[in-house]
C-alpha cells in the first residue's frame, strides 16, 4: 500500500473523498490540514479496497444483502396483495392491518439502524430476515384481523432492520471505483415487488372469494392469501439459511476501525483479499501511524452537549447513542442542512409510497369494478405486469448516478417529480387499460426513485455514524408511514383522494432534493 492521502475538497459539492484524486503524501503520524484521524483512516480502507478490487466477496454480498432490500419491497406490499381478500373474509376496515405493519416496521428501523452502530452489523444482518420468517408463516393461520395485524407487527419489527444495515455493509465492502453498484443493488428491491406478485397471482388469484358479489367469504373458500404468507414467509427463511450457513459475513472493517479495533479492521481486509485471490498490503502500522480519532470524538461531544439544554440527556448507555453517533450528523451547517433534507424526504415519501402503493390493489379492483374487469385474477394479473415494469428502472438509475449533469441529486429529483406527475395523472384513466398504462410509468420511474434514495442514504453518513444515521432517516420514513393508514381511515378509498395526496407529496419531495448540499457521482464514502 502506497503511504498516500487523497486531496480532499471539504466544500459542500466535494465533502467525500475523490475516487481518482491526485494523491499527496502523508508522513505517518502527521497531519493533513482538514482531515480528522477518521477521515484519514478511511481513505486507507478505500485504497486497501480498491487494491483488493471487484471481486468473489463483493459480488457475494451484492446477493445477500440483495436479500435485505428484496424483503424490504416484498413485505410492504404484501398487506396491499392480501388486502381484498382478508377483508372480504374478517369484514373489518383494511387501513388497520397497513397501521399493524407500519408500526413494526418504525420500532425495527430504529432499533437495528441505531444498533448496527453500537453491537456491530453482523447482528442484525443474522437476524432480521429470521424473525421475518417466523411470524409471517404464524400469520397464515390468523383466526381474525387483530392476531394478523398483531403478527404484521412482529413480521415487520425484522423488515424494518433490512434496509438500513443491508445498504450500509455492501457501501462499507464495496471498492470506490465500484460504488455505483449501491444504487443498481435497488434491483433486488424491483424483485422483491416482482416475486411476491407473480406468487399472489397464482395462490390468492386462484384460491379466493370474489368481490363485489354480496356474498360470504367463508375460510375454506378463501385460502389463497394464507397460502401465500406460508410460502412467502419460508422464502424468507431460506434466503436467512442461506446468509446464516452459506455465507461468512466480516465485520465492516471501517466500523471496526470506527470502534478503535484497528487491529481487526486490517485482518478483514486481508480476509477479504484472501476471499478474492489477491493480497492486500495494508499493515497495522500504517493505519495506527495516521493520528487518533478519540481525541477529536471527545471534543465534539464536549462542544455539543455545551450546548444541549439539561435535563435532555441520557445516563449511560444511551448516552453514548445520543453524544457520539447522532452529533456528528449535525457537526456543521452544511452536514446538518444535508441531514435534515434527507430526513424530510425519507418522511415524505414514507406518507406517499404506502398511501399510493399499499391501497393501489385495492383501488385497481374496485375501479376494475367499475370498467366491468374488477376480477381477482385479473387485479393480480395486473400487479405483476407493473412489478415487471419496475425491474428496469433499478438498472437505468445505476446508469443516470454517473452521468455529469444528473448524477444522485438530478436523478433523485427528476424520477421524484415524475412519478408524482404520473401517480396523479392516472386519475384521469377512464379505462382499466389506461390506468395500468399510468401506473407501469409510476412504477418505472418509482423504482429509479427509491434507487437513488437508497443509495445517497449512506454515501452521505460516515462509517461510524451510518447506522444511526440510516436509523433515523428510515425512522421517519416509518413514522410518516404510520400516518398513511390514518390518513385512509377517513380517506375513501373507493375514491382517488389517496392517490391525490401521494401525487402532490412526492412533486414536493423532488423539488427538495434539488437542494441537497454533496453530490456523490465519482466520490468515495467515508
Amino acid at each position: 500500500m502506497v503511504d498516500t492521502i487523497e486531496e480532499t475538497d471539504l466544500t459542500p459539492e466535494k465533502n467525500s473523498e475523490q475516487i481518482h484524486p491526485k494523491p499527496r503524501h502523508c508522513v505517518p503520524g502527521g497531519d493533513v490540514i482538514g482531515h480528522s484521524p477518521y477521515e484519514r483512516k478511511a481513505r486507507l480502507l478505500n485504497e486497501a479496497l480498491q487494491e483488493i478490487g471487484m471481486g468473489r466477496y463483493q459480488w457475494g454480498l451484492f446477493v445477500v444483502t440483495g436479500f435485505g432490500y428484496f424483503a424490504d419491497n416484498l413485505w410492504p406490499i404484501v398487506t396491499g396483495l392480501i388486502l381484498p381478500a382478508v377483508v372480504n373474509e374478517f369484514q373489518f376496515d383494511a387501513p388497520f392491518l397497513k397501521l399493524g405493519q407500519n408500526i413494526g416496521l418504525l420500532v425495527g428501523a430504529a432499533f437495528w439502524g441505531v444498533g448496527a452502530d453500537i453491537w456491530g452489523r453482523k447482528i442484525s444482518f443474522n437476524v432480521t430476515l429470521l424473525i421475518t420468517g417466523a411470524f409471517a408463516v404464524a400469520a397464515g393461520g390468523s383466526p381474525n384481523y387483530i392476531v394478523l395485524s398483531a403478527l404484521a407487527a412482529a413480521w415487520s419489527l425484522g423488515v424494518g432492520g433490512n434496509l438500513p444495515v443491508d445498504s450500509a455493509i455492501f457501501l462499507e465492502f464495496v471498492p470506490p471505483t465500484h460504488q455505483y453498484l449501491l444504487t443498481i443493488l435497488s434491483i433486488w428491491w424491483a424483485f422483491g415487488q416482482l416475486i411476491g406478485s407473480l406468487i399472489a397471482w397464482a395462490l390468492i388469484g386462484n384460491f379466493s372469494c370474489e368481490t363485489g358479489k354480496g356474498l360470504s367469504c367463508p375460510r375454506s373458500s378463501n385460502q389463497g392469501w394464507r397460502y401465500f404468507l406460508f410460502t412467502m414467509g419460508g422464502l424468507m427463511l431460506v434466503l436467512w439459511a442461506i446468509r446464516f450457513f452459506l455465507f461468512t459475513l466480516y465485520e465492516s472493517p471501517k466500523y471496526l476501525m470506527g470502534k478503535d479495533q484497528e487491529e481487526e479492521a486490517v485482518e478483514v481486509i486481508h480476509k477479504v483479499a484472501s476471499y478474492n485471490g489477491a493480497i492486500s498490503t495494508l499493515t497495522l502500522e500504517e493505519l495506527q501511524g495516521l493520528g487518533d480519532e478519540r481525541d477529536l470524538d471527545r471534543r465534539l461531544v464536549s462542544t455539543v452537549n455545551r450546548y444541549r439544554p439539561s435535563g435532555l440527556g441520557f445516563k449511560r448507555p444511551l448516552s453514548g447513542i445520543d453524544s457520539n453517533h447522532i452529533a456528528p450528523l449535525f457537526a456543521t451547517r452544511a452536514v446538518a442542512w444535508s441531514t435534515s433534507l434527507l430526513i424530510a424526504l425519507w418522511a415524505l415519501i414514507g406518507l406517499a409510497f404506502p398511501l399510493y402503493n399499499s391501497f393501489v390493489t385495492y383501488y385497481l379492483e374496485t375501479r376494475g369494478a367499475d370498467f366491468g374487469d374488477g376480477s381477482v385474477y385479473i387485479t393480480y394479473r395486473n400487479q405483476v405486469i407493473l412489478s415487471v415494469v419496475g425491474v428496469p428502472g433499478a438498472l437505468l438509475a445505476g446508469y443516470m448516478v454517473e452521468l455529469p449533469y444528473l448524477g444522485r441529486r438530478g436523478t433523485l429529483a427528476v424520477s421524484t417529480i415524475l412519478t408524482g406527475v404520473f401517480i396523479l395523472a392516472s386519475t384521469t384513466a377512464r379505462t382499466s387499460n389506461v390506468l395500468l398504462g399510468w401506473n407501469c410509468v409510476y412504477s418505472f420511474t418509482s423504482n429509479i426513485m427509491y434507487g437513488v434514495l437508497y443509495a445517497i442514504t449512506p454515501e452521505l453518513f460516515p462509517t461510524k455514524d451510518r447506522g444511526t444515521g440510516n436509523a433515523i432517516t428510515a425512522t421517519a420514513n416509518r413514522i410518516f408511514g404510520v400516518m398513511a393508514p390514518i390518513v385512509a381511515l377517513y380517506a375513501d378509498l373507493k375514491t382517488p383522494a389517496p392517490i391525490f395526496i401521494a401525487g402532490a407529496i412526492f412533486l414536493i419531495s423532488g423539488c427538495l432534493a434539488v437542494f441537497l448540499p454533496y453530490e456523490m457521482r465519482g466520490k468515495a464514502s467515508l
